[in-house]
């Protein structure tokens, strides 16, 4: 199968800036910060930064396979493993794929019904949002990548609300600095990894880009955006919030947003929520694109007609998870799978992937 689309399916190089930084930023976000304080406490905030530089590491070892095999994961898989075990190992990725769409949509719906619409049916709000992806991931590639590019326009105005909590904030809350062991910031480091999963999406829409290998510094830019935004939600948080209050806070960004005010809005977080659709839209449309990408190309399904298919399954998926320890238990399910995806496996393939390349070059020497 000829891995290089058509020269009109393609997008700029620049263009791997905001599907880097829109799969990173969504629904994890609005309430981080209490999951990654229960272990690193107020220096929680340096396993955002330590994370996001593993991540450039990952992104960089991401590049270096996909520019020797010249494709994406499922030739990658090939290459190392042969086309059958090979295509299992990238059935797998492609089930993460779907859950990771799962987990961004559901958690979404969480925070409309918790936030807005109490009384609000999942399945409701559930099929007009899988209606709405696809609309947009049946345009293709490049639509998907517009909507990736205009989430950033709608939804960077709202890191300037930050301003109203910085006022309120008290600079001793996050001292003293290192003041908990290097197994605590571990933990905080690996709880943080839910935040900053969906780079490795790249691994399939890696041939849409035009000379792609060109891409990689702005890969890395978006990964950047992205520790520089959580970083400083993340010390904004630390800063307003004491522990205690922390602990029993879910939704911190969302509460801090309750603080902002101005003389036409009352009741802003509303607003937020609303916008913050465009923010999370992307994310899974994203993910969506690529389990229809990887069936095509594992099983030569046409993207088209696994679309439907796919999107009823995340549907269903949706109706599944009911209350808030299901939701949190598909959040931990995913990030722990994502996390032994990107720490372990990723780099396991890595190396396997070399060797197997010079292994067949030697053989052909």
């Amino acid at each position: 199968m000829n891995l290089q689309p058509k020269e009109n399916r393609l997008v700029s190089p620049f263009f791997a800036f905001y599907l880097i930084h829109t799969m990173q930023v969504g629904v994890g976000v609005l309430g981080f910060q209490r999951y990654i304080a229960k272990s690193a406490g107020h220096d929680a905030w340096m396993a955002v930064i330590t994370g996001g530089i593993l991540i450039h590491l990952l992104v960089w070892m991401s590049y270096q396979m996909l520019k020797k095999s010249d494709g994406d994961i499922v030739a990658i898989h090939e290459d190392v493993a042969g086309k059958f075990i090979g295509g299992l190992l990238s059935t797998f990725f492609t089930v993460y794929a779907a859950f990771l769409a799962l987990t961004v949509l559901r958690t979404y719906i969480e925070v409309i019904q918790v936030w807005m619409f109490p009384h609000i049916n999942t399945w409701g709000i559930s099929l007009i949002l899988v209606v709405v992806i696809y609309y947009f991931v049946s345009g293709g590639f490049r639509i998907v990548t517009a909507l990736a590019f205009f989430s950033l326009i709608l939804g960077t105005p709202l890191i300037f609300l930050k301003y109203f909590a910085v006022k309120d904030s008290h600079i001793y809350n996050i001292l003293p600095l290192f003041d908990h062991s290097v197994t605590d910031y571990f933990i905080a480091t690996k709880t943080m990894t839910l935040n900053y999963l969906g780079f490795e999406m790249l691994l399939l829409y890696y041939p849409f880009i035009k000379d792609a290998a060109k891409s990689q510094k702005w890969s890395q830019w978006g990964v950047f955006f992205s520790i520089l935004l959580y970083t400083i939600t993340a010390v904004e948080s630390f800063a307003y919030y004491s522990q205690g209050q922390l602990k029993h806070t879910i939704w911190a960004t969302l509460t801090l947003w309750k603080i902002v005010e101005f003389p036409f809005v009352e009741r802003f977080e509303y607003i937020g929520i609303s916008i913050w659709l465009f923010v999370v839209l992307p994310n899974v449309c994203i993910a969506v694109w690529c389990v229809t990408r990887a069936l095509k190309r594992v099983y030569t399904v046409k993207q088209k007609h696994s679309l439907i298919p796919v999107l009823i399954l995340v549907y269903v998926g949706t109706l599944f998870f009911k209350d808030r320890q299901h939701i949190d238990l598909l959040n931990s399910m995913v990030s722990r799978v994502g996390y032994y995806f990107s720490y372990f496996y990723l780099p396991l393939l890595f190396i396997m992937h070399w060797l197997a390349l010079k292994i067949r070059r030697n053989k052909d020497a």
